[in-house]
């Protein structure tokens, strides 16, 4: 434990290098080529082909490359164990234009698979996106609440099946945190985990199972068709097309944002670091990535520099305890 905080705290420390560099940026901070763009910016995608991460690096590369902030972009796939394969090949990258993809679902990998290198060894540089998750019934459901949802569970346990994401993703993370919020036996959870939202969805349609829980765009086209019902959704601020309430304001407190965003190698030089902000910075407002935001309907949550590694920093504390809970995590 006490090598985690001293790590932490490190980690803290180099981000607040990040936000002075910004200030310093304007009289004579890194140097750039002549034009002011990067030479060549690599971007890694810590996943397959056509997923959420793999489409965030190509977006940021049209945009990066569209507002002439880099010479050459280019995107590379390393997929495997919810992108801790990609975290262990970031641990050993030299170049200091390397940026690699992360969110929330690393956040759960990283302490499911017991991987050597984490989160705190890199350098974070900005959150972009998120997305809010929606909890659903099949539309001829009893449960006509959230609160109807966890009275059952709590009475009938592993006899109320919840379907989402593969094991320890952002799915099974909120199930587990709705039930903590309201003291129910963890071990009552009945998860039922699916690789991708198209299974789940047909689990529910086919009444496999009463409940789901998965990104808004998995669910919302069903939910306006009338066969799914939607009961809360899980971010700050409630979305007006799908008329419920967000769980935070139905008595759970619980909000969770499936999040996205950038980090570099931990052992890039400050100016580096300065570089890297100050480039997704200015990508994130150009006219390119919000025509980007706009056309993927992502939530812009937009965190740079100190103020991510401050938000990463509590998300990584809050999510192993939720973990351990479910049996996840020793």
């Amino acid at each position: 434990m006490a090598g985690q905080h001293t790590r932490s705290a490190a980690w803290q420390a180099t981000a607040v290098v990040v936000t002075a560099g910004l200030v310093l940026a304007g009289c004579g901070g890194a140097s750039k080529p002549a034009d002011g763009a990067i030479a060549k910016l690599e971007i890694m995608a810590p996943a397959d082909p056509g997923g959420g991460w793999d489409q965030t690096a190509r977006a940021m590369q049209a945009a990066v490359s569209g507002a002439n902030l880099a010479r050459s972009v280019q995107v590379g796939n390393v997929g495997g164990a919810g992108g801790t394969v990609g975290l262990r090949k970031l641990a050993n990258e030299r170049s200091e234009s390397y940026l690699m993809v992360t969110g929330l679902v690393m956040v759960g990998a990283v302490e499911t698979n017991g991987v050597d290198k984490r989160l705190e060894d890199t350098t974070p540089i900005a959150r972009l996106t998120a997305e809010d998750e929606v909890v659903v019934v099949p539309a001829d459901s009893p449960h006509q609440s959230i609160e109807d949802l966890l009275e059952a569970v709590d009475e009938k346990g592993r006899g109320v099946s919840v379907t989402g994401g593969s094991a320890g993703g952002t799915d099974h993370i909120l199930a587990a945190m709705l039930l903590k919020a309201k003291n129910i036996d963890p071990a009552k959870l009945n998860y039922v985990p699916y690789s991708g939202g198209g299974e789940s969805l047909a689990a529910l349609l086919g009444k496999k199972v009463d409940a789901g829980i998965s990104g808004i765009g998995e669910y919302r086209e069903q939910i306006k068709a009338g066969k799914l019902r939607a009961l809360a959704t899980s971010g700050p601020q409630p979305h007006a097309d799908l008329g419920v309430p967000t769980l935070k304001n139905v008595g759970t407190g619980v909000e969770l944002i499936n999040w996205r965003g950038v980090v570099a190698p931990g052992s890039i030089s400050p100016a580096a670091k300065e570089r890297l902000v100050e480039l997704v910075t200015e990508m994130h407002g150009s006219p390119q990535w919000q025509e980007k935001l706009k056309r993927k309907g992502w939530t812009d949550t937009f965190l740079a520099g100190h103020e991510f590694a401050e938000f990463l920093t509590v998300e990584i504390g809050r999510i192993k305890p939720v973990l351990q809970e479910i049996g996840l995590v020793k």
